[in-house]
């Protein structure tokens, strides 16, 4: 009997440490299964914060964020989502840190992320300021609070809710040459006009049409069928209910798709097959002062290694160093993070806004622009070593440090590395055939 109170107490206490918020709070617990109902669907204006329970400062925050839910009760919205849990709605909305906090307003589909101090009164105070910008929006006859997603037409398919010009219309027409002779990995699906499930799924499809072909670059597209009509192209396939999801790939076999029906499942699984298909990023020189900006504004995060000057390594050490970074530019794909190399001493200023200058070579080095932040790989370059401390930055666990100034360092313009081993500098041969050095020796000795 005691073993298993213990356990009782156990699993209760993981849980109670789990749950930041309860019922009898004003925060609203938000899941993938109810996200859309409550949030999307609402004509509120909405704080979410998007929080993972082993995250400090997410613990932190609680207590505010409790406060900020009975302030703006009937006023504002304010929930919750563990995102640690759920996945799927986090990598929806493009959460990579926590807490992070966004402002569901007039656009739905295109949340805002909240920049404002963390305490309950100026949270209070950033979502009341947009409340009054919604208002006033309202006033002047903008849309106001509400979602984007507009209602489709009895008939539609695939449309409806979000861009419905990313979900492509496909027929036994163009089938073909859109989908099967087509680079993109395509999921499509086969409705009829008349069915239930159908019109639910219609939103859902849309919003993640359009997310999907947004972070894919058009790698991952949705698309819809109308099987009721195009009865050539859905009998080829065995269509046989409704909705039914299929995924093609270039040169396979169609597979069903398994997965949930909500945006977010969709999402989740098109940046699988996204990821699955997609080449690894390339591995960049730093050679002038564009590179490294377009790579890490474009990029979440850049990561630069500073690699030991060719006459250390040669070009076969050096090669291995790249390797290195190459295989692992190919497992963290999915993150879309930009990968930068750069020679010791070519780039003096941004070794020494990161602190690495002078030795400890090969060094790397995480860099977030957009916050202005920086982390250091503190283990071995090995993939183990690389893999533990981007492992951590990802979980946002690893220890950051900010730009001096705020700024990013300048870059020098340099030659590209040729491929090849290092040459030592040639020493110039001086011609002493004309010097008499039997001068000195006739000099009398003092």
């Amino acid at each position: 009997m005691r073993p298993l109170l213990l356990g009782v107490l156990c699993c209760s206490l993981v849980l109670s440490a789990r749950a930041f918020y309860s019922a009898s709070d004003d925060v609203v617990e938000l899941t993938p299964s109810n996200f859309n109902k409550e949030v999307i669907q609402s004509d509120s204006l909405w704080l979410v914060e998007f929080y993972a329970p082993w995250c400090g400062h997410c613990q932190s925050l609680t207590a505010d964020w409790k406060k900020v839910a009975t302030a703006l009760k009937g006023i504002v919205k304010v929930g919750a989502v563990d995102a640690d849990q759920h996945k799927s709605l986090g990598g929806q909305y493009g959460v990579r840190g926590f807490p992070t906090i966004k402002i569901f307003g007039a656009n739905k589909n295109k949340p805002e992320d909240y920049q404002g101090g963390r305490s309950s009164q100026a949270i209070v105070d950033g979502a009341m300021n947009t409340l009054r910008t919604l208002v006033k929006d309202r006033l002047s006859g903008k849309s106001g609070i509400g979602s984007n997603y507009s209602k489709s037409e009895s008939g539609g398919g695939g449309g409806g809710g979000g861009s419905k010009q990313d979900v492509v219309e496909l027929t036994d027409d163009n089938f073909d040459k859109t989908v099967l002779e087509g680079d993109a990995v395509w999921l499509v699906e086969f409705y009829a006009p008349w069915c239930g499930h159908c019109k639910n799924l219609e939103p859902e499809w849309a919003a993640a049409a359009s997310a999907v072909k947004e972070q894919t670059k058009g790698k991952v597209r949705l698309g819809a069928v109308d099987a009721t009509v195009h009865q050539a192209v859905s009998s080829r396939y065995g269509i046989r209910g409704f909705p039914t999801i299929k995924i093609f790939r270039k040169g396979e076999e169609p597979e069903d798709f398994q997965g949930g029906r909500s945006r977010g499942d969709i999402i989740e699984r098109a940046m699988d097959l996204f990821s699955d298909h997609a080449a690894a990023p390339e591995l960049l020189e730093i050679l002038n002062k564009d590179v490294l900006q377009k790579t890490c504004e474009d990029s979440q995060l850049c990561v630069i290694a500073v690699l030991p000057h060719i006459l250390d390594t040669g070009a076969a050490g050096r090669n291995g160093y790249m390797e290195v970074m190459m295989r692992m530019a190919e497992k963290y794909k999915k993150k879309m993070w930009g990968w930068l190399w750069t020679e010791a001493g070519a780039q003096m200023e941004l070794e020494a806004s990161l602190g690495i200058g002078g030795f400890g070579y090969p060094a790397m080095a995480a860099i977030n622009a957009r916050k202005m932040k920086f982390a250091l790989l503190k283990g071995s370059f090995s993939e183990t070593g690389i893999h533990e401390f981007l492992r951590e930055l990802s979980v946002g666990r690893g220890s950051t440090a900010t730009f001096g100034g705020g700024v990013m360092p300048a870059v020098h313009t340099v030659e590209p590395w040729d491929g090849k081993d290092g040459q030592l500098p040639v020493e110039e041969d001086y011609d002493l055939s004309d010097v008499d050095l039997d001068d000195d020796f006739d000099k009398d000795e003092l």
